[in-house]
């Protein structure tokens, strides 16, 4: 049974790689009936947004990943930090440190200049027979912890598989600030140990972090979790991700007409795979997901393939669910007595849940202009008689409702006037939508009705399809 978690820090919107690590995450912990937790990882002050912490909320409702447990926030819990520090510095582990920033900058620089990796010189580290600096009394003390100065740190990554960094590599770095408020490596360890986390997933940007919190880890006497880095996914060019590319709000996607199922489909494809399977339901993912089958390499974000997925679920969710997630969007068609067929007709060309609001609109409401390169491609000598001839035989046949029926009388209609199909049908297209990227006429005719097409063919031919004369 595997525990695990998603620590977003509240300092921006939840972006989609946040959202790929979440997923991932919830996935492993619900097929082992283990449970999935939500901690806001919010000590710095300076940089915490409530309206970033209520967009991360909305989100995960929206995806449909619920916490298993009340939501935790660390700024809650600093009382619970202190408190290990505390200990820490009882036992010796920890200790406090009075260098200063100046003193420090100093030291880096120092390093530097000696072609050195920076690093803290121990100056306030305790050490049997060492004698201290004085405590300087316009210093306050960050406290440092006592890392091991030899040997090796060692731990099997799920994905990256077994990893060991020199104990050298780590100084003693801090984990509480002068004000006495922790730092995040300290506070990540205290609460995935209180939270009982089995496992954690995320982005291998944290790989650096992982020897520091071990340290904790092993100072406290708390067990391990096992660790999965993953990739990053970057831009088709093998760039970071960017805003451009698709690094927005993961709301940004629903405001753009994408559904969950789609958007958590593309994310669970990008840095696993099950053979050449492209489609996966949750409950397919949740049957063959399994986080040791992470791809070590870094994933591509792919705009066609997200677009092509959401055009699969649009096509085969419910039309009542369409109808429901495009009042989201000033589009209600719930009442419309032909909502089955208009949705029927335009859910088959879309890629999302606005270019089906644009397709459902461009049919319902009656168009103001027409495209000028259509009409003067489309709109000849004879076109507009054309047009007159063919609102006669609807107005002799108003009784008709299907689109086979109208496909009936026009087909023996294009026959007999020697019309070549774009020749009646660009036109009528135009007439009905204002331009000529649409439906079938036959659907179009059905959706509006016989009366409603009669009227917008007319005014069509009274403007000359606003062409000059």
């Amino acid at each position: 049974m595997a525990i695990t978690r998603f620590a977003p820090s509240p300092t921006g919107y939840l972006h989609i790689g946040g959202l790929r690590t979440a997923l991932y995450s919830y996935l492993w912990a619900k097929k082992t009936g283990g449970e999935f937790k939500l901690r806001i990882e919010d000590t710095d002050n300076a940089r915490n947004n409530e309206d970033a912490v209520k967009a991360i909320l909305e989100a995960f409702e929206w995806v449909g990943m619920p916490s298993d447990c009340e939501i935790e926030y660390q700024s809650k819990r600093v009382d619970i930090y202190k408190k290990y520090i505390n200990q820490l510095l009882e036992e010796g582990k920890a200790y406090k440190c009075y260098m200063s920033r100046d003193e420090l900058d100093a030291l880096r620089a120092k390093q530097e200049a000696a072609k050195e990796n920076p690093r803290y010189d121990g100056t306030w580290r305790p050490e049997d027979g060492k004698v201290l600096p004085d405590i300087p009394s316009d210093i306050e003390p960050v406290i440092r912890i006592k890392a091991p100065q030899e040997g090796t740190i060692n731990f099997e990554d799920g994905v990256k598989g077994s990893m060991s960094f020199d104990a050298n590599q780590v100084d003693d770095f801090v984990i509480a600030r002068a004000n006495g408020m922790p730092i995040y490596n300290f506070v990540v360890a205290i609460d995935d140990h209180l939270m009982e986390m089995t496992d954690v997933l995320r982005g291998d940007d944290h790989l650096s972090n992982t020897p520091k919190q071990i340290v904790i880890y092993n100072a406290l006497g708390f067990d391990v979790p096992k660790f999965y880095h993953m990739p990053m996914i970057n831009n088709p060019q093998g760039k970071k991700l960017s805003k451009r590319d698709g690094a927005m709000d993961v709301m940004q996607y629903k405001k753009d007409g994408y559904l969950p199922e789609a958007l958590l489909n593309f994310l669970v494809r990008l840095g696993w795979s099950n053979g050449d399977q492209e489609i996966f339901s949750m409950d397919e993912m949740l049957e063959l997901f399994d986080p040791n089958n992470i791809n070590k390499s870094a994933s591509a974000y792919n705009q066609e393939k997200l677009d092509w997925l959401n055009a699969h679920y649009i096509k085969n969710v419910t039309n009542q669910r369409l109808a429901n997630d495009l009042k989201f969007y000033d589009c209600e068609i719930e009442g419309h007595d032909k909502k089955e067929m208009v949705l029927d007709l335009c859910k088959e060309r879309a890629n999302t849940l606005l270019e089906l609001k644009n397709a459902i609109e461009n049919i319902l409401t009656t168009p103001d202009a027409y495209e000028v390169k259509g009409s003067k491609k489309f709109v000849k000598e004879g076109t507009i008689k054309m047009l007159e001839a063919y609102v006669s035989l609807l107005q002799d046949n108003k009784d008709l409702h299907t689109p086979v029926d109208i496909e009936n009388i026009t087909k023996p209609f294009i026959s007999e006037n020697g019309l070549k199909f774009p020749q009646l049908f660009q036109p009528i297209r135009i007439s009905l939508t204002g331009g000529t990227n649409a439906p079938s006429v036959y659907d179009i005719i059905a959706v509006l009705g016989i009366e409603e097409t009669i009227i917008r063919i007319e005014k069509a031919i009274s403007v000359n399809f606003n062409k000059e004369a």
